[in-house]
């Protein structure tokens, strides 16, 4: 009645062992370390890098406990964050701009750990330490952009339908097109209708249509303009070797970035901080007499343009303000040298879109000046002004200037990871050390701790033998949660260890149930065994519905939560699982290894 085959108690002892082995790495914390990745395409992980790592360290005088490379980088364990610092400035000398070397935290487990896949838990920002960012995104410059690629669209699209115009001019958030006659205004407006599905057209008067972006499509556009920011962000951060970032939309206009083990908090800043986007653009060639360039260095400057000193030369230019192509064009870019001067230069592939339209404004203005600005931090520059001698077709284009190899690589770096749609800006930032990350683990552990000691003290002085079962049961499903954690690699924060307590909470109550269950039966004059084998299966359904209850409630958090909320959700859920495997067949597995061999049971310690 009261003896399990033998099957389960092997299915039971395996489940205990992987506990054990999954959980262990957990143990060990985690030791100062550096991290080296490639600063651009060129610089690649070999084991070339490794022999110069190795070399420089032992040069340097530099103890390490251990070194680990893949094809993202290398990383280096060190013992104490003094020689991590030493390490970390050796590393950049020798290695130069190719490379970014950058603080870094790892766990001291064994390797043999590693190698079967036992890991320890990913620690959220509130437990290890790191930097917290609120940024926020300007929509409005992102709106002026699209108006002003918007506007020349309208010009290709009257243009290849042979439709003559007066002029086209910014008011407001909407484009005002003058036409010379109404004839051509209503052939305009049908033209305009058909091509710009994303925009109204309205007559103004006889001569003067307005295009404004529909109320679709602009919250279509600004939800396109985050979205597209954010994996801008997360490019960037990936690419420069930043573990475990946390990046997400808050509001509609908002972006969180955590970084979690990040010590180096001015690289993180200057790391999200550089905004660089593409734009290409025509020099007006018009207004490029000397005279023209005077006035406009005097702030006289023509309508449609922009002036800037930029280029090979550092020479003055009047740039139009129409944007032909810009960074969202760009598939790839990367450090190289220019073929006939052999001077430093990004090679940049366009996609498909903006191959056909670069293809079609060199044919269109060969022997003219092509601008090819960089626009970081809301400041623009002029890189190069080449003029155009034929038509490029195959979207390879090739940007020079008074540039170094580090310069170079920034770019490409910067371009490859994404171009932001719209400008960004940190109006919040908080940094936490790692000293206040490990108290709060400290508190989250004591109260776990002293929360199961409490009611292990209970049970096994209530409920005496069979109390201890479930202590040990309770024990074991803890061990069974932070195994699961830690083969999922969840990130776990203050909220995941508040839930783990909730866990342990809500976990002894199934025993609860079970145990005054069994003492019920005994009161009725029920043997020991009857009693047993009533009071697990009478109590399963109570057991199981109290569960599924707070499971859909748990499922619901993880669905309309959001951060912590949901972290404390996904913990919450799984606590639940562990809990039913632990209370109903860890503790019946102990009382049957104890009290199911024997035929008669004169008293049960309950």
């Amino acid at each position: 009645m009261n003896r399990y085959p033998r099957w389960k108690y092997i299915i039971i002892l395996i489940a205990m062992l992987l506990g054990v082995l999954y959980s262990l790495p957990n143990l060990f914390g985690e030791v100062p370390a550096v991290q080296v990745s490639p600063a651009n395409s060129v610089a690649q992980v070999n084991p070339a890098l490794l022999q110069k790592v190795e070399d420089t360290l032992k040069q340097d005088q530099l103890p390490y406990q251990g070194i680990i490379s893949d094809s993202n980088g290398i990383k280096i364990r060190l013992a104490d964050t003094d020689t991590q610092l030493r390490a970390k400035d050796a590393l950049q000398r020798v290695l130069g701009d190719d490379y970014t070397v950058a603080l870094n935290l790892l766990s001291a487990s064994p390797q043999w750990l590693a190698s079967i896949g036992a890991l320890p838990m990913y620690l959220g920002l509130d437990l290890r330490g790191g930097v917290h960012f609120l940024m926020q995104v300007d929509m409005k410059s992102a709106l002026d952009k699209q108006l002003d690629r918007q506007t020349g669209d309208v010009r290709n699209a009257l243009r290849e339908a042979r439709v003559p115009l007066a002029g086209v001019a910014r008011q407001g958030q909407s484009l005002v097109v003058k036409f010379r006659d109404p004839e051509l205004r209503a052939q305009g407006a049908e033209v305009l209708r058909k091509a710009l599905h994303e925009m109204s057209v309205t007559q103004i008067d006889d001569t003067h249509l307005s295009c404004t972006l529909t109320p679709e499509a602009l919250t279509k556009f600004q939800q396109a303009a985050l979205q597209q920011n954010i994996l801008t962000l997360r490019n960037r951060v990936n690419e420069l070797g930043v573990a475990e970032p946390v990046i997400q939309q808050q509001g509609n206009d908002r972006v969180v970035v955590e970084l979690p083990g990040v010590q180096d908090t001015a690289k993180a800043k200057d790391i999200l901080g550089r905004t660089a986007s593409l734009e290409i653009r025509m020099v007006d060639e018009e207004h490029s007499d000397p005279q023209s360039l005077q006035n406009a260095a005097r702030g006289l400057v023509p309508p449609g343009d922009d002036f800037y000193i930029g280029g090979r030369n550092a020479q003055p230019l009047l740039v139009k303000k129409t944007i032909i192509l810009t960074g969202e064009n760009i598939s790839n870019a990367s450090a190289g040298f220019d073929g006939r001067t052999n001077e430093p230069a990004v090679d940049i592939s366009l996609d498909t879109r903006g191959a056909r339209i670069f293809s079609r404004i060199t044919r269109d203005n060969v022997g003219k000046r092509m601008a090819i600005l960089l626009v970081e931090k809301g400041k623009a520059e002029v890189v190069t002004a080449p003029v155009i001698r034929q038509e490029i077709d195959g979207g390879q284009v090739q940007i020079t200037g008074r540039m170094s190899v580090k310069d170079a690589n920034d770019t490409a770096l910067l371009l490859r990871a994404g171009a932001l749609a719209a400008p960004m800006e940190i109006i919040e930032e908080r940094t936490i050390g790692p000293s206040l990350g490990a108290e709060n683990i400290a508190k989250g552990v004591h109260s776990v701790l002293w929360g199961f000691v409490g009611i292990a003290v209970f049970m096994s002085i209530y409920y005496r033998v069979v109390g201890l079962f479930s202590t040990l049961a309770l024990a074991s499903n803890v061990l069974f949660l932070v195994a699961l954690l830690s083969l999922m690699q969840a990130t776990l924060t203050l909220p995941g260890i508040a839930a783990i307590a909730l866990t342990v909470g809500m976990a002894i109550d199934a025993n609860v149930l079970i145990n005054e269950r069994i003492r019920e039966e005994l009161r009725a004059g029920h043997t020991p065994h009857a009693a047993i084998h009533a009071g697990y299966e009478r109590a399963f359904a109570t057991i199981l519905d109290s569960n599924v209850t707070n499971f859909i409630a748990g499922v619901a958090l993880f669905a309309y939560g959001t951060g912590p909320v949901r972290g404390f959700a996904v913990v919450l859920c799984l606590g639940i699982l562990t809990s039913m495997f632990s209370a109903v067949l860890v503790s019946r597995a102990l009382v049957n290894l104890t009290y199911g061999r024997r035929r008669k049971i004169a008293q049960l310690s309950i």
